[in-house]
């Protein structure tokens, strides 16, 4: 599974680097973006920025799209 957010949606709220820090990480731009490791896919971001989702972190993902208040978190199979 993979998973994008789409960075115009996004609220900057930081809850989804809360649930799933190994996953998302906000920028100095105040957005939200996925990372593999030390891999942080903000360019390009959004659709684009597909980032797989690392073993045991699928449910902290779906969490997070559950709770992200911009609805911006998009979770793709591979």
């Amino acid at each position: 599974m993979k998973v994008w957010i789409d960075q115009d949606l996004c609220t900057g709220d930081g809850l989804c680097e809360e649930i799933a820090p190994d996953v998302f990480t906000l920028l100095d731009d105040g957005l939200a973006y996925v990372k593999e490791g030390s891999k942080v896919f903000n360019e390009p971001g959004g659709a684009d920025g597909l980032a797989n989702i690392p073993d045991g972190q699928l449910d902290a993902v779906i969490e997070s799209a559950e709770e992200c208040p911009g609805e911006c978190i998009f979770i793709e199979p591979d």
